[in-house]
């Protein structure tokens, strides 16, 4: 209470940043499961975040997750690393990288005129973009997947170190009590 009254008196009444990410944060943290599955499903969403296929990724990342035996959900949030904000950085970073690999020399512009004879060039040129992106998704996806998953576990296993010793310190607690409880009753009789 007496930090949130410091927070408002700090940025005013508007959320900052850090505070919209902090539930999502917190949620994550408090995710059901073995911590290995969940940071191994929250990889596994990074990675396929990635890909070009947005628009699918959840679908894609929780059949996958669903075939490894890994946390479905964290896998369906490490997905949204690609999201209507983040596409637009991403994917140019992906082609780049996916074009240098393959050595692809044509860049990509946009026509002053938007004719048939251009939709066709886009037409036939979809494969070739396609396995760009997938390239340079998996060149950025994999390092990502791993910084990932080292975050996510540790992460989650610092949390609930935090919680075991807050539920020990409760016992410990209650312990004193039912002991101070126990010593006035027999002082009063």
């Amino acid at each position: 209470m007496e930090q949130d009254k410091e927070r408002t008196e700090l940025y005013g009444r508007d959320k900052s940043l850090l505070d919209y990410l902090r539930k999502p944060y917190d949620r994550f943290l408090k995710i059901k499961g073995d911590p290995r599955e969940i940071a191994l499903g929250m990889a596994l969403g990074l990675f396929v975040g990635m890909s070009p296929f947005m628009g699918i990724h959840m679908a894609i990342a929780v059949f996958l997750a669903a075939i490894f035996k890994w946390n479905k959900i964290s896998a369906a949030v490490g997905v949204w690393i690609s999201n209507p904000l983040t596409a637009p950085f991403i994917y140019p970073l992906t082609y780049l990288i996916g074009s240098k690999l393959f050595g692809y020399q044509k860049p990509f512009k946009l026509p002053e005129e938007f004719d048939f004879d251009y939709i066709l060039t886009i037409i036939r040129s979809t494969p070739d973009i396609l396995f760009i992106l997938i390239a340079g998704g998996i060149v950025i996806g994999l390092p990502l997947a791993v910084a990932g998953y080292y975050f996510s576990y540790a992460a989650i296993t610092e949390y609930r170190k935090k919680i075991k010793i807050k539920l020990k310190l409760g016992r410990k607690a209650d312990k004193q009590k039912s002991a101070s409880r126990k010593l006035r009753k027999k002082q009063r009789k």
